[in-house]
């Protein structure tokens, strides 16, 4: 059937479109996608089409969370706030998720990515694709925003692109630590961030959850960041996403803020990298031994 009439999907595993497994749970909805005599950029759309909605998926969530750092410093608190930073953060990965989400999983964070691999048999195969896109949508992100507050920018440090000081914009793109914090704290605040964000994801992906978390799923997993952010997110920034900060990192390298971008505070850029990586790991062994059933787990399996 699947080879006459085409690829039959009930959408990809991920905090994005849950699969019901469980007991009561509705039936997956079945799309009968018809990819025959495609060509040009329509066979190129089909094929990478989990890759390409996770580049527009990080694109959204770091374009709203950016923009409103941009708009927070730039206007000098004016017109944001950290409130305003947590809330936007929040809401534009609500709304990634239910842009491409069903599409992709909805994963946007590396740290998804591999604790999926790891605690929910995700294709180990489609990983460095997934990583590769959302970096490259962060990327794409920073570069939108600095183009629409290139004027402002100007405007704040004179055209001197700097990563310290009273007019460093930098902060806008990237995180970088509070001045008294070392590199064991802003880990551990990473990591412990990224742990209660992806315990939720996890806990929304719960087959025993999918008939309340099918339709909450993206403003639960959004309120989740927002609330993050505001429990905790002050000391490092709140990355909790290796793509939400290298991306925007590597293009303000490249715009002219210079090496310091990843030297500064002893070459901190590495800790946004690791450590949700490490408290997404956590969250998958805690929420596999404490709470979850299933046989897709390592730690369920005999």
């Amino acid at each position: 059937m699947a080879e006459e009439r085409g690829a039959i999907k009930s959408g990809s595993s991920g905090y994005g479109s849950i699969e019901g497994s469980g007991e009561g749970a509705p039936p997956p909805i079945t799309v009968i996608e018809h990819h025959h005599n495609l060509h040009g950029w329509r066979a190129i759309k089909y094929k990478f089409r989990e890759p390409l909605a996770e580049f527009l998926g990080t694109f959204i969530l770091v374009g709203f969370g950016v923009g409103s750092i941009a708009q927070t410093v730039l206007s000098e608190g004016k017109n944001g706030n950290w409130l305003t930073i947590a809330l936007s953060f929040g809401f534009g990965l609500a709304l990634a998720i239910s842009v491409s989400g069903h599409v992709s999983g909805g994963h946007f964070n590396p740290a998804v990515t591999i604790t999926f691999a790891v605690f929910r048999k995700f294709s180990w195969l489609k990983v460095p694709t997934y990583i590769l896109a959302q970096t490259a949508g962060a990327f794409v992100a920073a570069g939108a925003v600095y183009t629409n507050y290139a004027q402002a920018l100007d405007h704040f440090d004179g055209g001197h692109r700097n990563t310290t000081g009273p007019t460093a914009t930098a902060g806008i793109f990237a995180t970088y630590p509070v001045g008294f914090i070392n590199s064991p704290g802003a880990f551990f605040s990473e990591a412990l961030g990224t742990f209660f964000l992806v315990l939720v994801i996890l806990a929304t992906n719960d087959e025993r959850n999918v008939p309340t978390a099918k339709f909450s799923a993206p403003i639960t997993i959004g309120l989740t960041l927002t609330t993050i952010a505001l429990a905790g997110g002050w000391e490092t920034g709140f990355s909790l996403n290796p793509a939400r900060d290298f991306g925007p990192r590597l293009f303000t390298f490249f715009a002219g803020y210079g090496i310091k971008v990843f030297s500064l505070d002893q070459f901190y850029f590495w800790v946004p990298l690791v450590a949700p990586i490490f408290g997404g790991l956590s969250a998958g062994f805690v929420y596999d031994s404490l709470i979850y059933t299933g046989s897709k787990s390592p730690l369920n399996r005999a």
